[in-house]
């Protein structure tokens, strides 16, 4: 590594309190180019090696639930560290994946195409994939915690028909806790199967739509899966990072436009038009959005102390619930 390279997050040292030190896993996955890719012609997928960290708490049974952290477009923060030491502290593993080092990304929050969504998802079925493996770990019981895009992609990665191309139909993510996502990408059938899912974000959002993520719960209720909704009054973006709310100008945002909504085959549907598309991919959304007038720049993310605790206690009670 040159002078002045960034330091990958698997190279960092990282030990808790609890006495738990980040261990570093490296981990086969793919950049397709859309879902459609993923489901219907993964033959042809580039694949590509990234990696994360897995804490194991000390001295508890084996084997232990793990739940995956899918950081959002600024990458692993503080945050995610503290989340991950507070399910250790409470007896369980995490694995904080890092979906950037490898593709030499340092942040998507200005172009958010740099690589796709369904790469993503995809990363997250990855890790689960492997983790699955580790004698430590309950296969049975791995789930996913996402912030922001990272929500979003645990969101499509507990999607069975997503699921099922990447791992098989009987297995995938035991839950799934989506922290302020964006769902302007859902499957036209957002089955989850007997996956948990729980979604929360503030009303005073800016990056990301509350209604988009409400009517994607209420879509994955109705197709007969167990889904939560908590909507958390005044609170911005990213708001369990706690104060001071910045604002960042350079943040590409749409959170108006129109959901584009995925076929069974993972071919997307124009907002404008009636069939599914095999071909098209998030740029060609993202432009369109551009071109219909919903694009701005700038947004903001933090929130208060009172928020940040608020997130910490809600994500604690949604892990022991589906665990217990």
């Amino acid at each position: 590594m040159a002078d002045g390279d960034p330091v990958l997050f698997r190279d960092r040292h990282i030990a808790f309190s609890n006495g738990s030190v980040g261990k570093p896993l490296g981990l086969i996955s793919a950049s397709p180019a859309n879902y459609w890719q993923v489901i219907s012609d993964p033959a042809s997928m580039p694949s590509v090696n990234i990696s994360g960290q897995l804490f194991i708490p000390s001295g508890n049974g084996q084997p232990l639930v793990c739940v995956i952290i899918a950081p959002g477009s600024l990458g692993v923060a503080e945050s995610h560290i503290a989340h991950a030491e507070a399910l250790t502290d409470a007896g369980h593993a995490a694995f904080i994946l890092d979906s950037f080092g490898a593709r030499e990304i340092t942040n998507t929050v200005a172009d958010q195409t740099q690589f796709s969504f369904a790469a993503s998802a995809y990363d997250v079925l990855a890790a689960y994939r492997h983790l699955a493996e580790l004698p430590e770990i309950d296969h049975r019981r791995i789930g996913a915690q996402g912030h922001s895009r990272g929500g979003t992609a645990v969101l499509t990665a507990a999607t069975r028909d997503f699921a099922d191309a990447v791992v098989g139909p009987d297995r995938g993510l035991f839950a799934a806790y989506a922290a302020y996502p964006w769902s302007g990408h859902q499957f036209l059938r957002p089955a989850v199967g007997a996956a948990r899912v729980r979604a929360i974000i503030g009303d005073a959002d800016d990056w990301c739509s509350p209604m988009q993520v409400q009517a994607h719960m209420h879509g994955i209720r109705l197709s007969g899966g167990h889904a939560s909704f908590r909507l958390v009054p005044g609170a911005r973006h990213s708001f369990d990072r706690g104060p001071p709310v910045i604002d960042v100008a350079e943040a590409s945002v749409s959170p108006a436009a129109p959901i584009a909504y995925v076929d069974r085959d993972g071919a997307f549907l124009h907002p404008l038009k009636n069939r599914p598309d095999p071909q098209l991919q998030d740029r060609d959304l993202m432009v369109y959005g551009l071109k219909a007038g919903f694009g701005r720049k700038g947004a903001s993310i933090g929130g208060t102390e009172a928020e940040a605790s608020l997130f910490r206690a809600d994500m604690r009670e949604f892990w022991e619930r589906v665990i217990f």
